[in-house]
């Protein structure tokens, strides 16, 4: 066990380096939670600072990702010996979620970052990279319908457990919880969106409605 809790922990500190707090330290100190949403992730740094400034974030946040589902598992501690009674699966997918967790609830940042959605994909990418693709169809298909960055999240997050029930298991079944416990903390971690969609204060990109822009193209030609 002691192999489990000091890889989830290394894991953690990694997730906990945000990227919109490096990025923003390299451009003269900007702090994007102090500005629009005040989310500390790449839609609310592409809303206020622009296109170079959130691809830096985003980046970061989905390499803390990869390194938390895909090197720490494997490193050989000096100091940790490698526990035999661990499965390897498991402990992939606890760092993974460690990673996520970090971004969530950095410790450098008196625990207020992002919502994770970045930084999961990254673990993705090491556990599963097949989901990926099927994921960001999702993601990209209701935020054309409904124009809800945070819907569309939410949406490709809850997917993918479905999507790895009908195509994984029996076989699968750690990837199977984590997808679940992840799906859940995200919808959890976007509540404010949820509370915004609600009462018609959350922000709505119409720009990439693909419904809205024919019927605007059609009231243009009417007019």
């Amino acid at each position: 066990m002691l192999e489990l809790g000091v890889k989830f922990l290394i894991s953690y500190f990694i997730g906990s380096l945000m990227g919109a707090m490096i990025i923003g330290r390299l451009r003269g100190g900007i702090d994007i939670r102090t500005m629009g949403s005040g989310n500390a992730g790449g839609t609310n740094a592409l809303r206020t600072q622009g296109f170079g400034f959130a691809l830096g974030v985003v980046v970061i946040d989905v390499a803390k990702g990869v390194i938390g589902a895909g090197v720490v598992p494997g490193l050989e501690l000096p100091f940790v010996a490698t526990d035999p009674e661990i499965s390897r699966r498991w402990l992939t997918l606890c760092c993974a979620a460690a990673a996520v967790f970090g971004h969530v609830w950095p410790v450098y940042h008196r625990f207020r970052g992002g919502k994770g959605a970045a930084t999961l994909v990254g673990t993705f990418v090491i556990i599963a990279p097949e989901l990926i693709l099927p994921m960001l169809l999702v993601w990209a298909s209701v935020l054309v319908i409904s124009g809800y960055v945070g819907l569309a999240t939410m949406a490709a997050a809850v997917a993918v457990p479905i999507w790895v029930a009908v195509t994984r298991l029996p076989d699968d079944q750690p990837l199977l919880i984590y997808c679940v416990v992840m799906a859940a903390y995200v919808v959890r971690w976007h509540r404010s969106n949820i509370a915004g969609m609600k009462d018609g204060t959350e922000h709505r990109n119409t720009k990439l409605m693909i419904f809205s822009s024919k019927r605007k193209a059609a009231n243009d030609e009417q007019s």
